[in-house]
C-alpha cells in the first residue's frame, strides 16, 4: 500500500494548534506513558487526569508499583472500575522488575510480552516514548480513516482488521510517529467526533470520502452490532 504522508502533514499542523495539556505528553517516560494508557481504557480523560497523579505520587516507578501489595494497587484504582487493569498493571510491573532489571523496555515485542499490553497500547508506549515507527489503531483512529477512505469493511472482521492497521501504516511517517500517532487521536477525539461531526471546519474535508458521500457518521462499519432482547413481566396487583 502506497504511504500518503501529506494526511499526517495536515493532521500534524491541526495537533499543533488544537491539543489538549495533558501531562503525559510532556514525557518520554515509558512507565508514565504505560500508566496513562492503561488508566484512559474505559476512563473519559477528566476522570483520568486525578488518578494519574495519584498513582505516580504513590508508585513514582516501575520497582514502587511491583513491590506495592496488590490490595495496595487495588485499593487505590477504586473509582476506576475494570479493576483487571489495575491487577495486569501490577503483574507487568512485577515482570518489568523480574525480566529487566526494573527498567520499563522500549522494543516493541518486549512491551507487547507483558500483562495486559496489546498491539494498540504497545505501540503507543513505543512510538511516544522513543519514536518507533509503529502505528496506533484505537476507536478514534479507526474513525477518521474509516471516513476518509469510506471503507465499507467492516472493522470487526479479520479483513477490516487488517486493510485499517494496513492504512495506519501507510499514513505514518517514520520520522515523526510519535507526533502522528498523537494527532491523529486527538483529531478522532475532538474533530472528527462520532455524532455531528463539524466538517465545516475540518483539514481533511477536500480528501474525506465519507464528507464526499454525503454520509460521514455510517463510519467506520462495524458487522457485529450488539442485539437488543425484548422482556416482558407478569405480574399481579392484589389488594385487601
Amino acid at each position: 500500500m502506497p504511504n500518503d504522508y501529506n494526511v499526517s502533514r495536515t493532521l500534524r499542523r491541526w495537533y499543533d494548534t488544537h491539543r489538549r495539556a495533558l501531562p503525559w505528553r510532556d514525557t518520554r517516560d515509558p512507565y508514565r506513558i504505560w500508566i496513562s494508557e492503561v488508566i484512559l481504557q474505559q476512563t473519559r480523560v477528566a476522570q483520568g487526569m486525578d488518578y494519574y497523579h495519584r498513582f505516580l505520587e504513590r508508585f513514582p516507578d516501575v520497582r514502587a508499583l511491583a513491590d506495592a501489595s496488590e490490595q495496595d494497587v487495588l485499593r487505590l484504582w477504586q473509582g476506576l472500575g475494570y479493576y483487571s487493569r489495575a491487577r495486569n498493571l501490577h503483574a507487568a510491573a512485577r515482570d518489568v522488575r523480574d525480566r529487566f532489571a526494573g527498567r520499563f523496555p522500549t522494543d516493541y515485542a518486549a512491551v507487547r510480552s507483558l500483562s495486559g499490553i496489546g498491539d494498540y497500547t504497545a505501540a503507543a508506549i513505543v512510538s511516544f516514548a522513543t519514536g518507533a515507527p509503529y502505528a496506533v489503531v484505537d476507536g478514534n483512529v479507526l474513525r477518521v480513516i474509516g471516513r476518509l477512505f469510506a471503507i465499507d469493511t467492516p472493522t470487526d472482521t479479520s479483513a477490516g482488521r487488517h486493510l485499517y492497521n494496513d492504512l495506519a501504516r501507510s499514513l505514518l511517517p517514520p520520522d515523526q510517529a510519535g507526533t502522528h500517532n498523537q494527532a491523529i487521536m486527538e483529531f478522532g477525539a475532538l474533530q472528527c467526533v462520532p455524532r455531528n461531526p463539524d466538517c465545516s471546519v475540518c483539514p481533511l474535508v477536500a480528501r474525506c470520502a465519507a464528507h464526499a458521500a454525503g454520509t460521514p457518521e455510517r463510519f467506520p462499519v462495524k458487522q457485529h452490532r450488539t442485539k437488543t432482547v425484548d422482556r416482558y413481566f407478569h405480574y399481579f396487583y392484589v389488594t385487601t
